[in-house]
């Protein structure tokens, strides 16, 4: 059994576990984050034009970039950026032949966006599992970030500053970037559609069938809607995958642990990115700067996602403005795709928490935003030229994307409101650094708020959560074992298991330690009439059996021979026709053998104890007996006597 990581983020994952012949692939996630080495693409004509100018070298001319690459690169807010396409980091592509997978396991909407680059362009041929809510909300992830991409076109993709002999001549943090040559251009709204219709819709708890080979199943992982932990047997063997988990008591259903207990190997992955900062502190911060922004006449700027923690901010932030004597003031929420996840936020009423499930029934929106929505107080739009301008009020909080700030209308409200100290960007989303994500707008007038806000396992949580599981083993990010770089004496901010868990880096391969003993067999009921089982000791039986083995689709079958008159025949010395090969066991009893000699006429006898067992010496016949703990010798002279004493010894012992 072995894992490969193709990811080079563990919030990010993607593994390859080979298990009984089957290949499976657990996650695709997409590592956006190499988005901030980009210019931001524009929103309205002329953002950025005033700020990024082309990159004046200097130092050593022998180390100068070539004109083509230079004219890739512009100086903006301090730091050297690519003007071109944005390009993504995706999977390791060249360690497996992704052609081969049989199936594609998906925990989360968050970790499936690199999805089309694994089913579109290698050749998959697979199947894609994932639960409902998953699959939508995925889906609009996709097409968000394309139609982001789409709607504010560069002219060209840069590749010239890629190659090794340029990028080591360029100034951090760009000469830091990830691999580079290995970035792809975004797929397109076809290839999103090609590769959704390869998914297979699952539901919590439900069993499916790999080739025969293997069980897997999904169970809550309590992150975000839909989100699950996959369970992963054989007849003998438990492989779980746990991604995107939460304890914590929030919009999506409850975690499910028990399917998770006493597995053979457990594999961890996306545990907290901001181990530091606990979520409801920051979602109390989150709210007070928002209040205060706004009763002092400014306007506050969200960078954010479509869905996830969004929807638990509408919810946190309308019941703290109510509090302050706010509620007049309008929240405004942009996204290609707002409509439609606001939505479906209310329709997934099963896959929400009980208390969210309960509103259902009354009849009530699971989600207050939607009572927000039909007060006026929460509007959305799809971008900043659908209608926003003729329905625009000032001083709001405006939810817009994306959060790395390098497209999307956000862009647009950073230049639109960066000039004005009485207003504040309050970053969310733990993915993106936030001092990086602002490096273009530099300097900004507006406050700056950091609230990062991670509902995944943090270490406490996780460390807890292991315990109790009691897995044999474990496997972890190489990250997840040593303290954060800023806090190196925290050991408190690792996972610490016993024995020392196996770790995962990208490009690594990993031989799990999970040894298969055992296959399940079944049999035909017309072979099970044939069996005589014999008891060889108070509550078991044993019998033998002459069959064929037929191995089919990862099962295994025995039958009845299609001929019994073909089956050759073994014959007795004396001719006679010999059925069946008889099996000798048991544990030889001293005193029974010396009835038994005794009975048949060995009436000379002497018994002598050794330390490993006994002796039997036969005076008259000269022969002696030695029986061990392990075995049983006999030392005589003669055919006769040979054949006198085997005969007794089989008769201290059972034959099958």
């Amino acid at each position: 059994m072995k894992l490969i990581c193709l990811s080079d983020n563990p919030s990010k994952p993607c593994f390859v576990l080979f298990f009984k012949g089957v290949k499976i692939m657990l996650d695709c996630g997409l590592d956006i984050k190499q988005i901030l080495h980009y210019i931001p693409l524009l929103v309205v004509p002329g953002f950025q034009v005033s700020k990024a100018h082309t990159w004046s070298q200097g130092g050593d001319k022998r180390n100068r970039v070539p004109d083509d690459a230079a004219q890739e690169l512009k100086e903006c807010g301090g730091r050297l950026l690519v003007d071109g396409n944005p390009e993504f980091s995706i999977p390791e592509t060249g360690i497996v032949d992704l052609s081969t997978l049989d199936a594609i396991l998906i925990s989360s909407y968050s970790c499936m966006l690199a999805l089309p680059y694994i089913t579109e362009y290698t050749g998959f041929k697979g199947t894609i599992y994932m639960t409902e809510p998953t699959f939508y909300i995925g889906r609009l992830y996709m097409e968000e970030l394309v139609k982001y991409v789409e709607r504010n076109p560069k002219s060209s993709i840069a590749s010239h500053w890629k190659q090794e002999n340029i990028i080591k001549n360029l100034p951090a943090p760009l000469r830091d970037a990830v691999r580079p040559r290995q970035w792809r251009k975004l797929y397109t709204l076809h290839d999103i559609n090609s590769s959704l219709s390869k998914v297979q819709l699952v539901g919590f708890s439900e069993k499916l069938d790999i080739f025969g080979a293997l069980t897997v199943s999904p169970a809550s992982s309590g992150c975000c809607i839909g989100s699950c932990n996959w369970i992963i047997n054989s007849k003998y063997e438990k492989i779980c995958y746990i991604a995107g988990t939460s304890t914590l008591t929030t919009h999506p259903r409850p975690m499910d642990q028990s399917p998770l207990k006493n597995a053979d190997v457990l594999i961890v992955s996306c545990l907290t990115q901001t181990p530091l900062s606990l979520p409801d502190p920051m979602i109390g911060e989150f709210c007070l700067n928002a209040a205060v922004t706004v009763k002092n006449g400014g306007n506050v700027l969200v960078p954010c996602y479509a869905s996830g923690v969004t929807f638990d901010l509408f919810e946190c932030l309308s019941g703290h403005l109510d509090q302050c004597g706010l509620a007049g003031v309008p929240m405004y929420f942009l996204s290609p795709v707002s409509d439609s996840t606001l939505a479906y936020s209310n329709i997934f009423a099963e896959w929400l928490s009980a208390g969210k499930q309960s509103k259902v029934f009354l009849p009530e929106c699971p989600f207050p935003h939607a009572d927000l929505l039909s007060k006026g107080r929460l509007k959305n739009f799809s971008s900043i030229h659908t209608g926003l301008s003729t329905d625009f009020v000032t001083p709001c909080i405006l939810f817009a994307g994306h959060p790395s700030l390098r497209m999307g209308d956000i862009v647009h409200f950073i230049e639109l409101w960066g000039n004005s100290p009485s207003n504040t960007i309050i970053f969310t989303e733990p993915d993106f650094p936030h001092l990086d994500a602002l490096a273009p707008f530099l300097p900004i007038a507006m406050r700056v708020c950091y609230c990062p806000i991670d509902t995944s396992l943090n270490f406490s949580q996780a460390n807890k959560l292991i315990r109790d599981l009691r897995p044999l083993h474990l496997v972890v990010s190489e990250s997840y074992i040593h303290p954060p770089v800023l806090e190196p004496l925290r050991n408190d901010l690792t996972v610490d298991f016993d024995p020392s868990p196996l770790t995962y880096k990208q490009g690594e391969i990993l031989s799990l330690p999970v040894k298969r003993q055992y296959e399940a067999v079944e049999m035909e009921p017309e072979l099970a009439n044939t069996l005589e089982p014999v008891e060889v000791k108070p509550g078991t039986a044993i019998a033998m059996i002459t069959a064929a083995l037929v191995a089919k689709d990862n099962r295994y079958v025995l039958k009845l021979l299609p001929n019994l008159h073909d089956v050759p025949k073994k014959r007795r010395a004396d001719g006679s026709l010999l059925w069946r090969k008889p099996y000798i066991f048991g544990t030889p009893n001293l005193q029974e053998i010396v009835d038994s000699l005794k009975q048949n006429g060995f009436t000379s006898l002497r018994v002598e104890e050794i330390d490993s067992g006994s002796i039997i010496h036969l005076v008259k016949e000269d022969s002696l007996i030695q029986i061990d703990n392990n075995s049983t010798h006999i030392i005589c002279q003669g055919e006769e006597i040979r054949l006198r004493l085997k005969e007794v010894m089989l008769k201290c012992l059972k034959q099958l």
